[in-house]
This record gives structure tokens, sequence and C-alpha cells, in this order.
């Protein structure tokens, strides 16, 4: 039953679902609306405009039934006014053609909003198997499409009847009246049942619109596994995340301890804690961590110092303070400058002693920690023991 209920689609789309519908052209559309917009406007711009467009195309007829003689001889001058005519009765309609442009240009966009895809416009070889073709005819949203092509017939053809025996009356009377009078009479009339049967579309579009947005959520919609799938792609498996971390820290480690047989000197515990430090002279003002670790880490660091022959030295407030309060590649804290001053001070006196020069020098003692520095003081904060068990 678990597994059923996952791959029901129950879920809303998620916003990377419905991006990538998008890429594929897949939004909500409504022809209907683009139906409606385009005869209410088409039929209301033609009715304000018909007085103009009359009297326009009524003089470019008449410039054009107009005798010649010179336009019977020259074949230029013919063509001229025919081009001139043409260009003439254009510029009366073009009005009326912008602006069922726009009209069907913002009802493509109205719902889905503007959307240009290559991949809606892609050749699909299975829109040209006959036998998909056959499933569609008889799928659920050709059904659909085909009651509602039946039910605006219908609707049309009861509002035009309505509308035509309303003003019956009027068109009947267009026979008593003179022929301009009752073209222009006529044409109002025509116009007015246009508009109205039109309008009666607004019905439809008030149906159709939130229809085709509800389907296209719906259409849109995941299961609960669909959701996870994405969560766990958006995210990353956490178990290949767990092993990138692994080799992160692995790398970080291998880095880290590549950087000990190049220190200065290394501070331990003297085997909970060890910090490498390295006075890079130059490059900044004070000694910088290159590696520190706790535990086995720092068994690895002592072992590795050990076998290059960096100086070790056992100072255990001064490791605890390098370990807690310094990050990695860090310069140390101006606190303890004097601490690590007199360090590195026993370090090159080490060295001159090895190469036969000068005394052996005496461990530091006593080395200037300031207490909030060193958890294991009282002012640290932290009991030995706590952060034994932390380390």
């Amino acid at each position: 039953m678990a597994e059923e209920s996952d791959l029901e689609k129950t879920e809303p789309a998620s916003p990377r679902r419905l991006e990538k519908a998008r890429e594929e052209g897949q939004v909500a559309r409504s022809r209907e609306l683009g139906t409606f917009l385009a005869l209410v406007c088409g039929i209301g711009g033609l009715w304000l405009s018909a007085g103009w467009m009359y009297r326009a195309l009524q003089g470019v007829l008449r410039s054009g039934l107009a005798f010649d003689l010179r336009a019977a001889r020259e074949p230029q001058i013919m063509l001229s006014v025919a081009g001139h005519s043409a260009w003439e009765a254009l510029l009366t309609v073009l009005p009326l053609f912008g602006l069922l442009m726009a009209v069907a240009i913002f009802s493509s966009v109205a719902l889905g909003g503007f959307l240009l895809s290559g991949k809606a416009l892609a050749l699909k070889f299975d829109r040209l198997n006959p036998l998909q073709g056959i499933k569609r005819l008889f799928a659920m949203q050709t059904l659909i499409e085909l009651t509602k092509t039946v039910a605006k017939a219908v609707l049309i053809g009861y509002v035009g009847g309505k509308v035509i025996w309303a003003y019956r009356d009027d068109m009947l009377a267009l026979s008593h009246m003179a022929p301009t009078e009752a073209l222009m009479h006529g044409l109002s009339l025509t116009a007015l049942c246009c508009l109205l049967i039109a309008a009666s579309l607004f019905l439809v579009v008030l149906i159709d619109v939130p229809w085709q947005l509800w389907n296209h959520a719906k259409q849109l919609r995941m299961s609960r596994e669909d959701v996870r799938q994405e969560h766990k792609e958006d995210e990353g498996d956490p178990h290949v995340k767990g092993r990138i971390r692994q080799q992160q820290r692995a790398m970080a480690k291998r880095r880290m301890m590549s950087a000990v047989p190049h220190a200065d000197v290394v501070v331990t515990n003297p085997t909970h804690y060890a910090v490498a430090l390295k006075y890079r002279e130059g490059q900044g003002a004070a000694p910088v961590v290159v590696a520190k670790g706790a535990g086995e880490i720092a068994a690895q660091i002592r072992r590795v110092a050990e076998e290059h022959h960096v100086a070790s030295l056992e100072a255990p407030p001064l490791a605890r303070a390098l370990y807690h309060h310094v990050e990695l590649d860090r310069e140390i804290p101006a606190a303890l400058y004097g601490a690590v001053a007199e360090v590195l001070a026993w370090v090159y006196q080490l060295r001159s002693w090895r190469q036969g020069e000068g005394a052996l020098p005496q461990h530091p003692q006593a080395l200037p920690v300031p207490p909030e520095l060193d958890p294991y003081s009282s002012a640290g904060g932290i009991a030995p023991s706590t952060a034994l068990e932390a380390s």
C-alpha cells in the first residue's frame, strides 16, 4: 500500500519541475481565450472604425475606377496607380490587423507567459505513429475537446438565433430604406449581432481558463517518489556526500602531513595534542600553524616530525592554546607572540648546537600563555577530562 501511494501523483509540481516543463514548451494555454478576444476586439474595432474605413476604401475604389487615358496608353502609369491604390487600402486596414496581432500575442501569453522553446518545435516521430494517433482520438483530452466544441456550437447557435429573432423587425425594415442607408444600417446590425454572439463565448472562457490551469497543474503533479528523487538530486545523495567529505578530509590530512617536514617546531601536550609551527620570514608578521591534531592525528604529526628531524617541544598549555584558538594556515594571535618567540629562539639555538656551535639550550619553562587561551585552566572554562573526551 505504501508503494502504491508513493506512485500516485498527489504532490504539486516543484519549481524545478515547472521550469523543466517550460523548457519543453509545456505551459497552460487557452485557445478559447484567444478566440474570444480576437472576435470581440476584431468586431469592436471594425465597428468603431467602420465609418472611417468606409470613406477611405470608398476613396480608394473611386480613384481606382476613374478612367485616365494616359493609364490606358502607358503601363507604367497604370502600375503606379494600382500600387498607390493597394498602398492606401493596406494603410486603411493596417490598424485593424495590428490590433488583431496584438490581441493574438496577448492571449497566447496571458496564462503561461512569453515562451520560446526549441524543444516544442522539435520533430517527434512518435506523433507520426498511426497507432499513437488512433489512441489520441479516444483519449480523455480529445473527448473533452470534442465536448467543448459541441457545447460552443450549441451556445453560439442558440445566442445567434435569439439575437436575430430580437432584431428581426429591424432587418425586415431594411427593404424599405434607400440603398445607401440600408447598407449602413445593415452593416451596423450585422456588427451588433456578431458582437453579441462573440460575447456569449465569455461563458466558455470563464470555464475553459480555470480548467486549463487546473489540467496543466494536474499533468505536472509528482508522486512522493518523484519528490524524494528530485530532493536527492538537488541536495545530493547522502552516501555520495559522505564519501566526498571523507575524501576531502583525507586530502586535507595528507596536505597537512606534507607540511610537517617543513615546519620549524612541533609543540605537544605531550600525547593528546600536537601543533606544527613555521615562521615564513618575509611572508608574514607571525608564525603560522601548518598542522595540528589530537589523538591519532597528533601521534602521526609527532611521528612525521621525528622522521624528518623536526624539533619537538613539550609545552602543554601552549599546545592546547594553539590547537583550540588557531586555524590551519593562520597566524598565531598576538597574545601568544611571547610564548612562541621563546620556542623559536630555543629552536634556533638547538639548530646551532646540532651544527657544532654553542651549547645545548635548555627547554623553555613557564611559557607566558594567557589563562583564557588555555582550555584546561580555570579561566579557559573546560575541564581537562572534558577536553580529552572531546579530542
